[in-house]
């Protein structure tokens, strides 16, 4: 599924502009990264537009001060500034000095001492390598955490409350949340891109099956064409 402004905007939220900005990175980038099906691309931008406030937001609003002294994201014990340092960035808002360790590991992008290489604080004032950090590093957590996984356990042809898909939603959630802070978001994002996608694959097959018959009638008289020259040259038709 490649991705045009219409599916980027109804999956996401984001605007006419900011749509425009991101098209090119997530065509590029998510197929190189294995989020290349419906179901995983579904689920990925879904969050992806609730995390970032419709990929308007590339860093935390809040200042990160909470994060200071939190050891289990890597940061040090004391209150020295590790928590605004390495506040959520990235579309999918990764947090923590060890987080920033994590990518600057699988990408060889020195975030820890440079943080603001993964975004400014909007999409529409970030330089082009903020943008491709900011979204490399939202793809590597969502590998990292092995997300593809649960998406492909999406039935797109059944709704979103349907249990399986309202399990599947909510675990992914967890993961990326801790919790399940905007869940209602995250499936309203969700299950319009997912009815967006089937109403569009509808259409094309639709489309396909009209121009069907224009087809057949073509190659018929192609046929027919090819057979009366193959005669004629035989000699088995005279004129």
């Amino acid at each position: 599924m490649a991705l045009t402004k219409e599916s980027l905007k109804r999956l996401t939220g984001a605007t006419d502009k900011v749509a425009d900005i991101w098209l090119p990175y997530f065509n590029k980038y998510l197929p190189k990264y294995g989020i290349n099906t419906n179901e995983r691309i579904i689920a990925f931008l879904s969050q992806l537009g609730h995390e970032s406030g419709g990929l308007l937001y590339t860093e935390e609003i809040a200042s990160g001060d909470a994060y200071d002294t939190r050891t289990d994201l890597g940061n040090t014990p004391v209150v020295d500034g590790d928590g605004r340092k390495y506040k959520g960035r990235g579309l999918i808002q990764i947090t923590g000095k060890s987080n920033y360790q994590g990518f600057k590991d699988a990408f060889g992008i020195d975030v820890i001492k440079n943080p603001t290489l993964l975004g400014g604080k909007l999409s529409t004032n970030s330089t082009p390598e903020q943008l491709k950090n900011s979204l490399l590093a939202s793809i590597w957590f969502w590998n990292r955490a092995n997300l593809n996984t649960l998406a492909d356990k999406f039935d797109l042809s059944k709704p979103i409350n349907e249990k399986n898909n309202l399990d599947t939603i909510t675990r992914i959630t967890k993961v990326i949340n801790g919790g399940t802070n905007g869940l209602s978001d995250r499936i309203n994002k969700f299950e319009t891109g997912r009815g967006y996608v089937e109403s569009t694959y509808k259409n094309l097959v639709s489309k396909k099956i009209d121009a069907l018959p224009i087809v057949l009638i073509s190659i018929g008289v192609l046929a027919l064409g090819i057979t009366g020259y193959i005669l004629i040259n035989k000699k088995v038709i005279k004129f």
